[in-house]
């Protein structure tokens, strides 16, 4: 829903939808936490398998956890009120011939729906690469066998960018450039650039 009540269209929220790290530490309601959780419970899976797990470290002993075990160039997501942590393991879903394993592809899936829902409800939900997964693991008494594919940094925009590099300050204002769709698009056959 938009502040006034009214609903965005799918296409309205691709357009929008940005990973910005100008956040706020304003609390995020209880209600649009569980809006997520239910935009990432419906998402498609490999024979609805659903292998994703996510921890919502929300409170302060979880967050601070979480938080500890950031890289350096994450320090913006420190004023995040809420981190998902995402989880998932191989035997959980799908695994198939030619090394295709679901599990990555089905949890991306859930996180790309929530990233939307996200978009509709005034909030950021920024995916990030760069914690240390072995750390955030034991901190939060995850079992080993499961993979810590990303954590998702969920806030308001704030703009205040005291806590970003000089890179992170000129790269936030506009969305990064996208490829050309010849280029990861083809026709009919590998090579055949898609138009």
């Amino acid at each position: 829903m938009l502040a006034d009540g009214a609903s965005m269209d799918v296409v309205d929220a691709i357009k929008i939808r940005r990973a910005k790290r100008a956040i706020s530490d304003r609390p995020v309601e209880d209600e649009k936490i569980e809006a997520l959780v239910e935009a990432a419970r419906l998402s498609a899976s490999c024979n609805n398998n659903q292998p994703w797990r996510i921890v919502i470290a929300k409170g302060p002993e979880s967050l601070k956890m979480v938080k500890d075990g950031l890289s350096k160039g994450n320090v913006w997501a420190t004023r995040a009120p809420v981190i998902l942590v995402v989880l998932a393991k191989p035997s959980d879903d799908c695994q198939l011939s030619d090394r295709r394993d679901y599990y990555l592809f089905s949890t991306g899936l859930a996180i790309g729906q929530l990233e939307l829902r996200a978009t509709e409800l005034g909030l950021i939900a920024h995916p990030i690469a760069g914690f240390d997964p072995l750390k955030i693991k034991q901190a939060l008494g995850i079992p080993e066998e499961y993979v810590l594919i990303t954590l998702v940094i969920v806030a308001y925009y704030s703009g205040d960018e005291s806590l970003m590099s000089d890179k992170q300050k000129a790269i936030e204002p506009n969305r990064p450039e996208r490829k050309p769709i010849g280029e990861n698009f083809f026709l009919d056959r590998w090579g055949t650039p898609f138009h």
